[in-house]
């Protein structure tokens, strides 16, 4: 009986020295690991009551921006600032063209005013009245004229034997019975003397209905026929003069913005290419899209001529 006892209290030995082997070996690293993690859980209940520890700090752990969405606003940035420096330079370079154009038109004016004056003191030539440069479509009837003839560079005079002398025109005032009737015939025999090409009586019978009839619409019409006149006959000095102080005197007459196209051919046959180029671009700038649309299609091929830039 004694032998069995003692291999059983043997066994209950070795089985408590496995067990007491078993705790003193040392715990696996995932056991480790698992352990630190219950035990910060717990450090982290105590000290943050409201939440892990990046919540209550207000931190998010995505980045505020990435790399590629830097450099993007980076760039913008770069072109926002080559866009602004090349409008500040855009907007210097015009305003220093604007400060250039307006002393030569301010000269230009100057110039022309000091010639008008040494023709008014007796120079021998007549002084020629406000023109606005627009002839009316050759018909009958001056009141129906809606298309102004190109200004042709060589038209030959025409010698008819039935040719009238000019009549003398009678004075009317606005507001008479027969001042626009009156003044529509009296304009249109001045245009058919400037069609049929004799340009000498046109000047004198224009002029005369101008300072007839003022305040007639047609006397803007008159004033640019007396500057086109002068330089169909080879006259482009008298005609700069007579088209220049047509666009000064009436900037708002029906052809005042022809006058000022004029005023550029007459230049560029002066040889002053420049001044012209600035005629024609205050005809621009002052008429725009009110410009008739025959000076319109005549604008391009004129700043050609006069070599533009």
């Amino acid at each position: 009986m004694r032998l069995p006892l003692f291999a059983c209290l043997s066994a209950l030995a070795l089985v408590g020295a496995a067990s007491a082997d078993a705790q003193r070996r040392e715990p696996t690293p995932e056991q480790r690991i698992d352990r630190l993690e219950k035990q910060v859980r717990q450090v982290q209940r105590q000290v943050f009551p409201k939440g892990q520890p990046a919540d209550t700090a207000g931190v998010s752990d995505e980045p505020a921006a990435t790399l590629m969405q830097t450099n993007q606003l980076s760039n913008r940035l770069d072109a926002v600032e080559r866009q602004l420096t090349e409008l500040i330079r855009a907007s210097e370079e015009n305003g220093n063209r604007l400060s250039t154009m307006e002393a030569e038109l301010a000269r230009l004016r100057a110039d022309q005013d000091r010639r008008l004056r040494s023709l008014e003191t007796g120079s021998g030539v007549a002084n020629d009245g406000p023109t606005n440069s627009d002839e009316p479509a050759p018909d009958s009837s001056a009141a129906n004229e809606q298309v102004d003839l190109p200004p042709p560079p060589s038209r030959p005079k025409v010698e008819t034997t039935k040719a009238k002398p000019t009549a003398t025109i009678a004075s009317a005032k606005p507001g008479d019975a027969n001042f626009d009737a009156a003044g529509e015939e009296a304009y249109d025999r001045g245009f058919q003397l400037w069609n049929s090409g004799r340009y000498d009586e046109a000047i004198t019978s224009l002029r005369a209905f101008a300072s007839s009839f003022p305040g007639h619409r047609r006397v803007s019409w008159a004033n640019n026929l007396v500057g086109r006149s002068l330089l169909d006959k080879g006259q482009p000095r008298a005609a700069a003069e007579a088209l220049l102080a047509n666009y000064r005197s009436n900037p708002k007459g029906e052809r005042a913005a022809d006058s000022l196209f004029y005023l550029g051919q007459s230049l560029v046959k002066l040889g002053q290419s420049p001044q012209a180029c600035k005629a024609y671009s205050e005809l621009e700038e002052v008429y725009g899209s009110t410009m008739r649309a025959q000076l319109r299609q005549l604008l391009p091929s004129a700043r050609i001529e006069a070599k533009c830039s």
